[in-house]
């Protein structure tokens, strides 16, 4: 397919005018003279460098990639049917819609970019970390940056000894039980060929925990409210998880908070302050697979 470079033009500029601040949790500003999101700001939401934005505008520059025109379609908080249709102004077929789909929808992006001060995660029904808030990354480490079977804290609990790390010990044979279940669960609802089956084989091979877990055919485990996590610095943190799901992507808002007066509530309070403290077996950012492009 070719690309549509005025129609891909057009429709990025639109859709930027026609997002505000706000709606992407930034501030407005005083001296903010134009409508809509600059284009520095589009493109740091896309994840890419403001001049290779900008030629894309001005009919100029390379055939972005599919990658591409996914992290635009994200940035700009676009509705399914948008996204589908910049990948084909774009020259591409878009990606499958529904539970494999890594596109986060726009309501609840508006809600998620606004939980600055609350660890909170997207994440999808595989429990693959789509985005996380800087509460959220401060909390678990940085894990959107993390490609494969990898993405899914359930592959990684199986094959990675360091995922455990940022939970409470006691709570790891459950955990363990959870994960095996809940897989089981969703690869016989998505049936085989579905990435759910993937993983199912994979940790087939590679984890005799796995295995034995699986033989016992357990399903219906569900999490409970209150999660115990383990912080190198501030210790064990224990939060309530409130979670928004959107049906038609399988996606979930995890939102994690304390209880007012609490030693948990004090310990939310010193994370912000630590920020950016990294969690030992929190994944580089040299080695996650990350891309970008101009």
């Amino acid at each position: 397919m070719a690309v549509d470079r005025r129609g891909l033009a057009e429709f990025l500029r639109t859709r930027r005018e026609a997002l505000q601040p706000e709606d992407v949790g930034l501030a407005r500003g005083e001296r903010r003279r134009t409508d809509g999101l600059r284009r520095e700001e589009a493109a740091s939401l896309c994840h890419m460098s403001t001049d290779y934005y900008a030629r894309l505008e001005q009919e100029r520059g390379p055939q972005p990639s599919d990658q591409m025109v996914a992290a635009i379609a994200q940035g700009l908080h676009l509705s399914l049917a948008e996204r589908d249709h910049l990948f084909a102004l774009a020259g591409h077929t878009p990606p499958p819609r529904g539970a494999e789909s890594d596109h986060v929808s726009p309501g609840m992006l508006r809600i998620f970019d606004r939980l600055h001060d609350t660890p909170a995660e997207v994440v999808t029904e595989l429990g693959e970390t789509l985005r996380q808030s800087p509460l959220g990354s401060a909390l678990v480490g940085d894990l959107v940056g993390l490609r494969g079977p990898s993405r899914s804290i359930g592959y990684r609990w199986f094959t990675d000894p360091s995922a455990r790390s940022i939970y409470d010990p006691e709570d790891h044979p459950f955990l363990s039980r959870l994960w095996v279940s809940g897989l089981r669960e969703i690869a016989a609802r998505r049936g085989p060929g579905s990435r759910a089956a993937r993983y199912v084989d994979l940790l087939t091979d590679r984890s005799e925990e796995f295995r034995r877990i699986w033989k016992k055919h357990e399903v219906g485990l569900r999490p409970g409210a209150t999660k115990r996590f383990m912080h190198p610095e501030l210790g064990r943190l224990e939060l309530t998880c409130q979670t928004l799901v959107d049906p038609e992507q399988s996606h979930s808002l995890l939102v994690y908070t304390a209880a007012p007066g609490s030693e948990s509530h004090e310990k939310l309070r010193l994370l912000s302050v630590i920020g950016g403290q990294r969690f030992v077996g929190d994944p580089s950012p040299t080695t996650s697979g990350g891309k970008s492009e101009g």
